[in-house]
């Protein structure tokens, strides 16, 4: 009897192949540089998450295990670097996108992948124009400004009397556009509500006197801004110094735990309120809370903003290259687009134009420094 001796390299190379693992490459975009970097690395802890339960799963697609990883990049909440990494992730054959955070970086870069096939879903873009370009690769896990400008202009309105509101805006796409719908929904709740301010400054900016000064002398019981914490925080400090004692609202750019530390004691109970494109209640409320304290246990840090939308998103994208069996975007770009998923942030599913369906809302104001829940509007 002869024995065949197999040269070891290829007796390793053959046992490795028997269980060898097809590699699933989901990009992750996010500002990790620049004043709202803060958010982009919640971003980011939210994806890894997704990532590592993915994984945990042992998810098996057309038969083969699978490996999901991701490729991190950093837009800097910039437009042209947005673009940038969008045609760099293209390049890299990626099988799905989830990004990015920046209304001004996911719109331009929605173009590059709609045109390569590759499913994006963004887990904080609210601009209303994201989803209107005709564009079936695009989604997005939370409500628009039409909703959350909308609702905070009515709220203001009905549910906090306001009479007499200013309105700034940093000028970016998200800004402008959440200012703009905000001062479209006040106006149509009624009530002799007067827009006796409308000013505008950048994403950069840190000296708000002449339009604080302006704003002054007009008198609101209400100052409105259409932008991020970075320049939120600094912008309610002015208005405190100033003597300008007007409640002070925003959106979900401004809506995070670090504002308190950003506006120090401008952020006195009850002055600010904000809202949070997205929102649970009731038996939901388990699963978030779940999420909140592996999120501190594995990062030691607090869930900022996004994360949770991070996550649903990326696990809606896995589920869906599951159920198409497949992982080729244009096999299961059709299952994304009726996915059912219940998610940490509650049902996950998109209407005709890729926005989700039925998002709620959370209203929130700050009390003793932290975040605190006002109520969840549907």
């Amino acid at each position: 009897m002869q024995f065949k001796f197999i040269p070891l390299a290829i007796a390793l190379a053959y046992t490795g192949s028997a269980g060898a693992q097809e590699v699933i490459k989901i990009g992750h975009v996010a500002p990790v540089s620049g004043p709202s970097a803060h958010l982009g690395k919640d971003n980011e802890n939210g994806a890894k998450m997704a990532i590592d339960d993915l994984n945990a799963k042992g998810i098996k697609i057309d038969g083969k295990p699978v490996k999901f990883v991701l490729q991190l990049e950093d837009d800097g909440g910039d437009p042209k670097q947005g673009t940038s990494v969008a045609q760099k992730l293209v390049d890299a054959k990626v099988n799905g996108v989830i990004g990015h955070l920046n209304s001004g970086t996911s719109i331009p870069a929605s173009k590059i992948y709609y045109d390569a096939g590759i499913p994006q879903i963004s887990p904080a873009t609210t601009q209303t124009k994201y989803t209107q370009q005709g564009f079936k690769s695009a989604f997005r896990v939370v409500a628009n400004d039409a909703k959350l400008g909308g609702t905070l202009g009515a709220y203001a309105v009905g549910k906090m009397g306001i009479k007499k509101i200013a309105v700034i805006d940093d000028r970016t796409a998200y800004g402008q556009g959440v200012a703009d719908e905000f001062a479209k929904g006040a106006k149509k709740a009624g009530g002799g509500v007067e827009i006796v301010a409308k000013e505008f400054t950048t994403d950069k900016a840190t000296d708000f006197n002449a339009i604080l000064t302006k704003i002054k002398a007009k008198n609101p019981d209400l100052v409105f801004f259409g932008g991020m914490d970075s320049v939120a925080g600094p912008l309610l400090r002015q208005m405190k110094a100033l003597g300008i004692n007007a409640k002070f609202m925003g959106g979900d750019g401004m809506c995070t735990e670090s504002l308190p530390k950003l506006a120090g004691a401008a952020a006195a109970n009850g002055v600010v309120v904000c809202a949070e494109a997205g929102g649970v209640s009731g038996e939901q409320q388990k699963g978030m809370d779940d999420f909140v304290a592996r999120y501190k246990k594995k990062y030691n840090a607090d869930v900022q903003l996004y994360s949770p939308y991070v996550y649903d998103a990326l696990m809606t994208m896995g589920t869906a290259m599951q159920q198409a069996n497949s992982a080729q975007p244009a096999k299961y770009l059709p299952v994304l687009q009726n996915i059912k998923y219940q998610g940490v942030t509650g049902l996950i599913s998109f209407d005709a134009k890729g926005d989700i369906k039925d998002g709620a809302l959370t209203l929130f104001t700050y009390t003793d420094g932290k975040k605190t829940k006002i109520e969840v509007i549907h």
